[in-house]
């Protein structure tokens, strides 16, 4: 039978077959995907084969899996040598960010979008806890909406305790296979809870001694939505390390430069200090936001090349 993964808990996941039913099923034998090192052969997300084997226990066992059009990839936590597959076959992500308890960085915002662009998953950013902004956070979000508009991204304001913005962000997901990311504490498991009251998952949001996000979602898991597409919850991320990105593929990566690369003198740029940089020119004009350089410049020192 066919189905897709619904949730991964180490060895076992919950799948959903054709016919409405969920499953507690675990792998035959050892999975090997071409090309993937990941710590995870089989991601939320994915569509699968398997079969009945205990029809009383909803017991089933996983005996293949169908090629995926598109997945979303982080640096494994444990081993910076292996990927760990956050969710498959997506239409698009939204990112929950926040300026205020806790405070998300726009590195962080950045190398999500790199890695977004690099496995082709059209990427939007929600800002969240528009209610406990002041004048400071309200002109930075601002500022960051004017940087990333410029660059091709839809930016929103929402606040989940307020209801603003929860209509827009409903009709952003009907119909549509989305992945919720962002750090522990901005508002995911809030937006879910709004979906569907009855989860009433935990929403345990900010430390007291800390003011960082505490994690409430230990594993992935997609939801149905009851307006029609799904929705795919993961847990708070503190870092994302990108993978499988050379240094000299990275400004394809960035929107806003990819369109520019053309003007450089050298095939081979990296926009540092190369003579005829088409980037260093728009930075210069205003074309490139400088805040977005330098997280370019950032994640450019991260990479190591000898990775490839």
């Amino acid at each position: 039978m066919k189905a897709f993964v619904y949730k991964s808990t180490g060895s076992w996941y919950s799948i959903k077959a054709e016919d409405g039913r969920f499953l507690n099923a675990r792998i035959k034998g050892v999975f090997k995907i071409e090309d993937i090192t990941s710590t995870n052969p089989i991601a939320v997300g994915d569509e699968i084969e398997a079969v009945d084997e205990n029809e009383t226990e909803n017991t089933a066992t996983i005996t293949g899996i169908t090629q995926r059009h598109n997945y979303i990839a982080r640096q494994s936590p444990h081993n910076k040598n292996q990927h760990h597959i956050v969710a498959s076959n997506l239409d698009q992500t939204l990112l929950f960010a926040t300026l205020k308890d806790p405070k998300t960085s726009q590195g962080f915002i950045d190398r999500f979008l790199v890695s977004a662009e690099a496995f082709h998953v059209p990427a939007i950013i929600v800002f969240n806890k528009a209610d406990i902004y002041r004048k400071k956070e309200l002109d930075k979000f601002e500022e960051l909406k004017k940087i990333y508009s410029a660059a091709g991204y839809t930016v929103l304001l929402t606040s989940m305790q307020a209801g603003q913005g929860v209509d827009e962000l409903k009709n952003i997901l009907k119909d549509k296979t989305t992945l919720l990311s962002g750090h522990s504490g901005v508002g995911k498991s809030s937006f879910i809870n709004m979906i569907f009251p009855e989860l009433n998952l935990r929403t345990n949001e900010v430390s007291d001694w800390s003011g960082k996000g505490m994690h409430t979602t230990t594993f992935a898991e997609m939801f149905d939505l009851p307006f029609g597409g799904r929705i795919i919850d993961t847990p708070g991320i503190r870092e994302f390390g990108i993978v499988d990105i050379p240094r000299q593929e990275l400004s394809h990566y960035f929107p806003e430069m990819r369109e520019l690369l053309n003007g450089c003198r050298y095939n081979n740029c990296l926009h540092i200090n190369e003579p005829g940089c088409a980037i260093k020119e728009a930075i210069e004009d205003g074309k490139v936001s400088m805040e977005r350089y330098v997280s370019y410049y950032n994640i450019l020192e991260s990479i190591n090349e000898k990775d490839y």
